[in-house]
């Protein structure tokens, strides 16, 4: 091919392309006349208008839920038609349509001027309600024509779709006025400027049910909520409610209404096995009906439910008699109830036939009488049904829709549209009617002129009063917290209704206690707890892992008590005081000591006395054969002393029994100290006399008697025993023993006992004792072979043997006995050894003197017999 030709082809198509163009766009124009934001499906269809000088938008959810949109990609997107007609809805529909009507003919209230109204459903998803919003405040409508656009909006209801509202008109200063969004988020004025509200925030009515469970004692609280921001704020705020007040959350799922029945048996799986008896729920009426009665079908039906404002009063669940067993002994945050005047009569008097263009009165109308109108198919129903005589009427129909003894919801949008009136009344500066200058008519300024960011900012300065007498005004964007609280309860005829049983007025709960009907048939309130209390007697004691509210009962430790169901902690009793065996007491502590009147006392004594009876026995068959000869061999002046020393260190033992008194403490350990030492000494002093007399029998050896006779013998046991009397006295002036009460032994027992108060001194009355003793057995030991026939040397080593084991062995045995005990081992020292000593001398002596009186003769004490 030529370069000509190829020349030729290139300029055509350069010449020809833009017309092609151009026609193709001239045919797509033709084919489509205008281009509209919105698509004429199941949005402008579905709304209503009313034209006027200035015109309110409304977003009101008639429909509940959107078909399953298309997502093949095979043609060009639509939004899904939308399902689950809601009468109560179109009731809140017609509080516009009347309130506006009720503003057109006020003298007072924008006086010359014309409201008008544009009201469009938002399906409660989020496409649908963007798109009506924006189609409403750009004027358009689905056959490419014009209406005036809406200088504000009212709506819508829920808490996200307003959040996503808010935010796309806020740039263009159009206010949102909502009757229902409550989420806590929305009062932050910095995101949401534009957006105000005639229900109070979920923080107030989240912050109430926080304090119902803490007045009723529920720390195990359960929650099911709508998986939106509506359900999520209030849980969050709910949590931080309870924070430091002992409230925990046991369990928290959302319902998504797409997947509705998923999430509905994955939460009453939850609420089957959780121990919350109270569960909280935020959610729409519709879910939360599937959520009951998915419990009913797992016959969990013996749960209390907190419900929010949102179905707390709703009369679609009350009137479902699958409900009335589960959904008995329901509490309740209800929105204030008022009556709207003359509002009855206007839904009364409703007719397709005056209001041609309603399409959801149309829908209404087919539902209510079960007939079809002559104009096309409702968007409702599907069905085929009888066409309407024109006869029916809504004068004696009882319905949600008719329904208007408790306005709420209703009530929160004819005050919206008050607000919106009001504001536009401040902004067109109308002249009240009431004005003294007879010849100024009421009149407004001109409504051409108006922009919505200039109505904005006097919605935020509102402040008017309510036909009621009430005022009106917007603080935070939100109205101040009125809150009616309510009691699901049965009627005489066995139906559900709802009581009021107390209210919410700001921070202050005013509940009726004695008007509360609880679930089930025990009419008792319902115990919600991880784990029940702790009685008296133990403290909490916190499960690692598992919330505070989950906890173990441990019981106080000795000496702690806890007076008080569900105590953190166990406290110490007064030093003087101790626990009971509950540990929920303190009693005064049982003294200790070694009384007469117990076994160990008892028997102690009656030894001591055995032991100084005895001593007087021997003493006496002494006395009587002190001319015999073993008698005189023996030393009798110094057997006699010994006996007395023995005789007081037995009866010093008695010192020891009984409570310690000042005396006693003082006294013990002397007698102790001073009877000891003269025993020892005496002894001692035999030993002497019988090593001298030894040695005196040897050539030379004469003289020793002469130096250590009767006199020098009583003299050494009188200085022995001087020196302990001097040791004792300087430790009594010094640093005397002292009764003392000693609270560490036993805990429950405060152990009476007495002090040595010096522990020098103490130790220098053993240390003599013990020094006298060692030396007596040392001398004893090189007298115990004498060549004699009866050997005294050999029975007073055995004797000091015996003394020595039984105090070498007190040592540890005293340290180691705790309390009475010690006082016991010291008797029991004290006796031993004197036992010891009695038994060792004087035994072998009173055989001889009482059995063997043969033997008691000079000639066999020499060795001669």
């Amino acid at each position: 091919m030529s370069v000509h030709v190829l020349l030729w082809l290139l300029f055509s198509v350069l010449v020809l392309l833009p017309w092609a163009v151009c026609g193709a766009l001239v045919d797509e124009t033709l084919q489509e006349k205008c281009v509209n934001l919105d698509a004429p499906q199941n949005l402008d269809g579905d709304g209503y208008y009313q034209d006027g000088d200035v015109i309110i938008g409304a977003l009101i959810n008639v429909h509940n839920l959107a078909a399953t949109p298309d997502l093949s990609f095979i043609r060009k997107a639509e939004l899904a038609p939308c399902l689950d007609f809601q009468e109560r809805s179109v009731r809140w529909l017609q509080a516009v349509v009347f309130a506006v009507e009720e503003i057109n003919r006020s003298p007072t209230l924008l006086p010359g001027v014309r409201l008008g109204y544009h009201i469009m459903d938002s399906c409660s998803r989020y496409p649908h309600s963007l798109k009506a919003a924006i189609s409403m405040i750009s004027g358009g409508n689905e056959t490419c024509g014009t209406t005036r656009p809406a200088k504000l909006l009212i709506g819508d209801s829920s808490s996200t779709q307003s959040i996503l509202l808010s935010r796309t008109l806020s740039p263009l200063q159009i206010a949102l006025i909502s009757y229902l969004a409550s989420c806590q988020c929305l009062s932050y004025r910095q995101k949401y400027p534009n957006f105000f509200r005639t229900v109070p925030s979920d923080a107030f009515q989240a912050r109430t049910m926080a304090q119902m469970a803490k007045r009723f004692g529920w720390t195990w609280v359960g929650a099911v909520v709508t998986d939106n921001d509506y359900g999520r704020g209030a849980v969050q705020v709910f949590e931080e409610e309870i924070k430091g007040t002992g409230i925990c959350l046991a369990f928290f799922h959302t319902l998504y209404r797409e997947q509705l029945t998923k999430d509905v048996a994955r939460a009453a799986t939850t609420v089957q096995a959780s121990s919350a008896h109270v569960i909280l729920v935020f959610a729409w009426y519709t879910d939360v009906e599937a959520f009951l009665l998915e419990l009913i079908r797992r016959n969990v039906t013996d749960r209390l439910f907190l419900a929010s404002e949102i179905w707390s009063t709703s009369d679609y669940l009350l009137a479902n008699p699958q409900l009335y067993t589960i959904s008995k002994g329901t509490l309740g945050v209800a929105l204030r109830s008022v009556p709207i005047p003359g509002f009855d009569a206007h839904l009364r008097q409703l007719h397709p036939a005056r209001y041609p263009d309603d399409e959801f009165l149309r829908a209404l109308w087919e539902n209510t009488f079960g007939c079809s109108l002559t104009k096309s198919s409702s968007m409702v129903t599907q069905k085929a049904l009888p066409p309407c005589s024109g006869r029916e009427s809504l004068e004696r129909v009882h319905s949600q829709f008719t329904d208007t003894s408790h306005l709420t919801v209703t009530y929160n949008v004819y005050l919206a549209v008050y607000a919106a009136a009001h504001a536009l009344h401040s902004l067109l500066a109308c002249t009240p009617q009431n004005n003294s200058d007879p010849k100024i008519k009421p009149k407004c300024s001109s409504t051409d002129n108006i922009t919505p960011a200039q109505l904005l900012q006097h919605i935020g300065q509102v402040n008017f009063t309510t036909q009621l007498g009430e005022e009106f005004y917007f603080q935070d964007g939100s109205i101040p917290p009125v809150y009616d609280l309510v009691n699901w309860q049965r009627a005489a005829d066995g139906s559900l209704h709802y009581v009021s049983i107390g209210r919410v007025e700001g921070s202050q709960l005013i509940i009726n206690e004695s008007a509360i009907t609880w679930p089930g048939n025990s009419e008792k309130m319902p115990v919600s707890k991880c784990t029940s209390e702790c009685p008296p007697g133990t403290r909490k004691a916190i499960k690692k892992g598992l919330p505070v509210c989950c906890f173990d009962c441990l019981p106080c430790t000795e000496g702690e008590i806890s007076n008080s169901t569900g105590s953190i902690k166990c406290y110490r009793c007064p030093q003087e005081f101790w626990s009971n065996s509950f540990r929920n007491e303190c009693v005064p502590r049982e003294m200790e000591f070694l009384s007469v009147r117990e076994t160990m006392g008892i028997t102690l004594t009656g030894v001591a006395i055995s032991g100084a009876v005895i001593t007087a026995t021997v003493a006496v068959i002494f006395l009587h054969h002190r001319n015999t000869p073993i008698v005189k061999a023996n030393n009798s002046e110094l057997s006699f002393l010994l006996l007395l020393s023995l005789k007081l260190c037995f009866l010093c033992s008695l010192v020891f029994v009984g409570q310690p008194s000042l005396w006693s403490c003082r006294i013990q350990q002397a007698v102790f100290g001073i009877s000891f030492v003269m025993c020892i000494s005496c002894i001692l002093v035999k030993t002497i006399v019988v090593l001298v007399a030894f040695h005196s029998a040897r050539p030379g050896s004469s003289a020793l008697i002469k130096w250590f006779g009767p006199g020098q013998q009583r003299g050494s046991v009188l200085v022995f025993t001087c020196i302990q009397v001097i040791i004792c006295a300087i430790w009594l002036s010094v640093s005397p023993p002292s009764p003392r009460r000693n609270f560490g032994i036993h805990g429950s027992k405060v152990i009476l006992e007495c002090t040595v108060g010096s522990v020098v001194g103490f130790a220098c009355v053993l240390g003599y004792i013990s020094f006298l003793a060692a030396v007596c057995i040392l001398l004893a030991f090189f007298a115990r072979k004498l060549p004699d026939n009866f050997n005294e040397a050999k029975f007073i080593t055995f004797s000091m043997l015996i003394f020595c084991a039984v105090w070498i062995a007190f040592v540890p045995a005293y340290v180691s006995s705790p309390g009475k005990y010690s006082v016991a081992v010291e008797i029991f020292a004290i006796l031993a050894s004197s036992f010891g000593l009695l038994f060792c001398i004087f035994v072998p002596k009173c055989y001889i003197i009482l059995l063997k009186p043969e033997n008691n003769t000079k000639n066999f004490l020499m060795g001669k017999a």
